[in-house]
């Protein structure tokens, strides 16, 4: 079997064999096929796509790339949330603590930055002395122990999908229904827990552009785990503005704490509606049980205190999280309104991009993350504003990237005279029964 023969393949829009999938996904794992054709055959499989069992086919490849974890030794129900990446999306961060105070367990796998979102891990290493790569033994005891935990993608779970993860953020091939796809699932079904929520994103600020293409998304991968025997549901949710206020890592852990602390805003309401699905997905909780569930945790302040246990339990200084002021945050620079008006869209990829240029974000794979610089929103679509108003503000080191990022994030607000249609988070709820619209 030749790799350039399978490059040429699927250039022509032929479909490949399990076989060749699994050459191609094992090959590329040992290194025995190097970068640049890899390259070559992701970019193809992004321009022409592939069937559902190419889907299914690369898929388990990529799953038995490596470890599959046995999650049944804690002895309750395991579940895990997925978010296919977003500006500001830092639902994982609240979740963990607030399931953990629920009666379940969450024992997380996240991942790094991926093209202009952000990543759950780089976040919460803005956090001194935070953990995130803590051992197999280490990890299932703080869950046991906690509740919850949240480490990287450990070197032999899906190790496919972790070197084809990190070509994918620099080749421009990350918008791919099957490599998205193929990619989340293989980690999901190795990581061990039984019941799993997806969050697939569309918009401005995802990589589904629309909820036709989210809605896709959602049900191939609803579809690939109930076949693994999986309780699984996907909410398809609006990234057409930040999902927080807050967008940069040490920024993100910021606005977390105010969400425990009861602050309602958009990420809140993201994050009660995973919640509740996903307390519902295990059984133990109806929709209306799963809510009061959710608003105790929030307002006794039991959420909070278990974000900082888990902190405490991954080595990291907990007292960051009840003092969030003690992060190091940049030299402020704030984008101000030149008209009065309504804001009316938001490319909140721009945003994102902007982050980036400040070096909160990752150019190349070897990119060095700078924690504190990021942005705070301080409109959303609908806001009135007035000229001189400030959109928001911008944190930097020493204008590292900042007359850049000033210009994309005022070319990504637009403000017009009308007053724009309330945006709605979630558009549809799928699970094994089909589509639920909102």
């Amino acid at each position: 079997m030749n790799i350039v023969d399978i490059i040429e393949k699927k250039k022509i829009k032929r479909e490949l064999t399990d076989e060749e999938i699994r050459y191609f996904v094992n090959g590329f794992t040992d290194g025995s096929i190097p970068d640049y054709q890899m390259s070559a055959l992701l970019m193809a499989i992004l321009l022409n796509g592939m069937t559902d069992r190419e889907t299914f086919a690369m898929t388990d490849a990529m799953l038995h790339s490596g470890d599959i974890v046995d999650m049944s030794a804690l002895g309750g129900t395991v579940v895990d949330k997925h978010s296919t990446g977003g500006i500001g999306d830092s639902t994982t961060l609240a979740l963990a603590p607030i399931l953990a105070c629920c009666g379940v367990y969450v024992a997380k796998m996240s991942g790094r930055g991926l093209g202009f979102t952000g990543g759950t891990i780089d976040k919460l290493e803005s956090i001194p002395d935070f953990d995130t790569a803590l051992g197999e033994k280490e990890f299932f005891e703080v869950v046991k122990r906690v509740g919850c935990a949240v480490i990287g993608q450990t070197a032999n779970l899906a190790p496919a999908d972790k070197k084809i993860y990190a070509l994918r953020d620099v080749t421009g091939t990350v918008n791919s229904i099957p490599l998205i796809c193929a990619s989340i699932m293989s980690k999901k079904l190795a990581s061990g827990s039984d019941t799993i929520l997806l969050d697939v994103k569309y918009g401005s600020g995802a990589f589904m552009p629309d909820p036709d293409s989210a809605l896709e998304l959602a049900t191939k991968m609803v579809a690939i785990g109930t076949l693994a025997g999986k309780r699984i549901g996907a909410l398809i949710t609006d990234m057409q503005q930040p999902l927080s206020d807050h967008v940069g890592n040490a920024l993100e852990i910021v606005g977390i704490v105010d969400v425990l602390n009861g602050k309602r805003n958009r990420l809140y309401s993201e994050i009660k509606e995973v919640a509740v699905r996903l307390l519902e997905l295990t059984g133990k909780y109806t929709l209306q049980t799963a809510e009061q569930a959710f608003q105790q945790a929030i307002d006794s302040g039991d959420a909070l205190r278990k974000f900082a246990q888990m902190v405490a339990a991954q080595h990291g200084d907990e007292s960051y999280i009840f003092h969030p002021e003690k992060f190091v945050i940049g030299t402020r620079d704030d984008v101000i309104a030149d008209s009065d008006g309504y804001v009316t869209q938001m490319v909140a990829a721009d945003i994102g991009r902007a982050v980036t240029r400040l070096g909160g974000g990752r150019m190349t794979k070897a990119d060095v993350i700078d924690f504190s610089v990021g942005v705070v929103m301080r409109v959303a679509i609908g806001s009135r504003v007035c000229k001189g108003d400030v959109l928001c503000q911008v944190y930097h080191n020493n204008g590292r990237g900042l007359n850049e990022a000033k210009d994309l994030i005022r070319n990504a607000i637009t403000i017009g005279d009308s007053e724009p249609a309330p945006h709605k988070i979630a558009y549809a709820y799928v699970d094994k029964n089909g589509v639920e619209l909102y």
